[in-house]
């Protein structure tokens, strides 16, 4: 993935909580002169043929995508996954599975929400036509449009909302970070890890602990067959991405880089 183009590898569309359609994203990006991009949604592929179509009518390169959460020794991580195949039915039926245990974490957390006083229902949450897919932006949106809060943004404030600790003790079930990165290679792709600077538990942010234990998920990860890492992303500090740039060097691993592009203020969680 070479840096003398144009690219971005971390898009999401509204096949999971972005709010632009494929189609509609892969001409802007055309029209922003970007040479590659990768619609990488949560969990999910719905868009990736969509979006490769309109790439080829197009003339710009749309590798296939996808974000999957993962647990890796207790920590929730995001690997994203590149230039496997689409129709691969082992990734696909594991997909269904994530999809289901999703669909189980928002049930629990629409029902807490209701009780906290918040009415919300089902439609509430179904922002875009055909919407299948329903993360915590969608849950921020809902608010907003309701009226409980004045931005989308605001659900995400410490301790409110979709951050109250009635909330926060819902969890999803994840599959591991070995599981993850061998469907994606058995399907022919790759992996990468996504935000490192986002990973929570591994210590203060930048602290000596923080870089320490970073280190020891990298050579972890590298041993289960990660092939990369997101080291450019809007979270990450110019000093931070050099100090990842060297961790990938350390690590044979591929420089990537990604926007996070959601199409509006949501904070980027799912």
């Amino acid at each position: 993935m070479s840096d003398s183009y144009k690219v971005d590898y971390h898009i999401h569309s509204w096949y999971s909580d972005g709010t632009m359609k494929p189609t509609a994203l892969v001409r802007q990006y055309f029209e922003a002169g970007y040479d590659i991009i990768s619609i990488t949604d949560h969990d999910g592929i719905g868009g990736v043929q969509e979006a490769m179509i309109a790439g080829e009518a197009l003339k710009i390169t749309v590798i296939p995508g996808i974000e999957l959460a993962a647990a890796h020794n207790g920590t929730e991580i995001h690997l994203l996954g590149y230039k496997f195949d689409p129709e691969n039915p082992a990734l696909l039926a594991r997909l269904e599975e994530i999809r289901t245990w999703r669909q189980e974490r928002n049930e629990k957390m629409l029902a807490q929400l209701q009780k906290m006083g918040y009415d919300l229902t089902w439609e509430d949450l179904k922002q875009n036509p055909g919407q299948t897919y329903i993360g915590k932006p969608n849950f921020a949106r809902a608010l907003a449009a309701k009226g409980y809060i004045a931005k989308p943004s605001e659900a995400f404030e410490p301790g409110k909302y979709l951050e109250s600790p009635e909330v926060k003790k819902i969890v999803r079930k994840k599959i591991s970070s070995a599981e993850a990165i061998r469907l994606l290679k058995e399907a022919g792709g790759m992996a990468v890890l996504a935000h490192p600077m986002k990973i929570r538990g591994l210590g203060d942010r930048g602290s000596d602990l923080f870089w320490e234990h970073l280190d020891l998920m990298l050579r972890e990860l590298k041993k289960l067959g990660l092939a990369g890492m997101e080291c450019f992303h809007p979270s990450h500090s110019e000093e931070e991405s050099l100090r990842l740039v060297d961790f990938a060097g350390k690590y044979h691993l591929h420089i990537t880089e990604g926007s996070d592009f959601h199409g509006d203020d949501v904070e980027k969680k799912n």
